[in-house]
C-alpha cells in the first residue's frame, strides 16, 4: 500500500490536471488521450506519461468509489489505494476503439476491485465464497427489510425472502462473526487494566473426569450393599483386605474374589456405556 501511496502522490505532482469546472473536459482529457494511446508503441516513453496523466485525471473517481465503502472496517485511505489499483486496470484494459465511454467500462473494474478486497482480504478468518457472499446480502438485507416490516425481521423473514432455509440463514450470519478478530490484549469491562485474554476460560483437566464419575455413582448404585460396603473400605477407607475381612466377618480370600468381581463387572458396565 505504501508504494502505492507514493506512486499516486507522485503522479498528482508531476501533472496538471484539467480543472473541475467542467467534468466533460475532463471526459473529453481521458477519451483523447486513450485515443492516441492506442495507437502508439508500448514502448514509447511519451505513451507512459500520457497514461500517467489519465490515471491522474482520474483519482477524483477513485475517490468517489471509495467513499462508498467507507465505515466497513478498512480505513479510507487503504480503500483509495485499492480503488487506484482497479484504475490502473480499468485503463491497461480498456479498448479505445470501442464507443463506451472510459467512466462506463472504469466504474465497474474499480468496484470489482475493492469488493475482491473486501471479500479476499479483509476477513480474519477465511470462509467460503458462497458463506461471504451470503453475509453480505443479509447484512443489506435486514435494514431494507426492516423498513417494510416496521420491526426487525426474523430469521424466518429473511429465509423467506432470500429462498433459503433458517439454518442457511443461521450459517450466513455465524459467518460474520470471522469477518474481524478481537485483539487479545483488547481491554474490557472498567478502568481495572483486565483486556481480554484475562478472562477467557482455560482447559480444565477434572472436566473429563465428570462424567465418569456420574456414570460410576450410577453403576455403583446397583453392586449389593455387602459389595458396595467392601468397595468403600478399600478404596475410600484405604483399608487392607485383612482388616476388611475382620471388619465385614468373612476371610480375607473371600474379600479378594469379592473385590475381584465387583471391579470386573463395574469395568465392563462402564466401558460398554462409554
Amino acid at each position: 500500500m505504501s508504494s502505492l501511496n507514493t506512486t499516486t502522490a507522485a503522479l498528482s505532482a508531476r501533472v496538471q490536471l484539467p480543472t473541475q469546472s467542467s467534468r466533460d473536459d475532463v471526459d473529453d482529457f481521458v477519451a483523447a488521450n486513450l485515443t492516441t494511446m492506442s495507437t502508439m508503441d508500448p514502448a514509447d516513453p511519451d505513451r507512459d506519461a500520457m497514461r500517467s496523466d489519465v490515471i491522474c485525471a482520474c483519482l477524483p473517481m477513485v475517490r468517489r468509489a471509495a467513499a462508498r465503502f467507507a465505515g466497513r472496517g478498512e480505513s479510507l485511505d487503504d480503500l483509495v489505494q485499492v480503488a487506484t489499483v482497479g484504475l490502473i486496470k480499468a485503463v491497461d484494459r480498456f479498448d479505445a476503439g470501442r464507443e463506451t465511454p472510459f467512466v462506463n467500462y472504469a466504474m465497474p473494474t474499480i468496484l470489482g476491485e475493492v469488493k475482491r478486497h473486501f471479500r479476499d482480504k479483509s476477513w480474519s478468518v477465511r470462509v467460503s465464497r458462497a458463506r461471504q457472499e451470503l453475509y453480505l446480502e443479509i447484512s443489506r438485507l435486514i435494514p431494507a427489510l426492516a423498513q417494510d416490516l416496521g420491526r426487525s425481521p426474523t430469521v424466518c423473514d429473511l429465509a423467506e425472502r432470500l429462498g433459503i432455509t433458517e439454518s442457511e440463514v443461521l450459517a450466513g450470519i455465524d459467518c460474520g462473526q470471522a469477518h474481524t478478530a478481537r485483539s487479545l490484549s483488547t481491554p474490557v469491562g472498567d478502568d481495572d487494566g483486565a483486556v481480554l485474554s484475562d478472562v477467557l476460560g482455560a482447559p480444565d483437566e477434572r472436566l473429563e473426569s465428570v462424567a465418569d464419575r456420574q456414570a460410576l455413582h450410577e453403576a455403583l448404585a446397583d453392586v449389593p450393599e455387602r459389595e458396595r460396603q467392601i468397595l468403600m473400605l478399600r478404596f475410600f477407607a484405604n483399608m487392607t483386605q485383612s482388616e476388611i475381612a475382620e471388619r465385614v466377618g468373612v476371610s480375607q480370600m473371600h474379600v479378594s474374589r469379592l473385590l475381584s468381581r465387583t471391579l470386573a463387572d463395574l469395568r465392563e458396565r462402564l466401558l460398554v456405556e462409554e
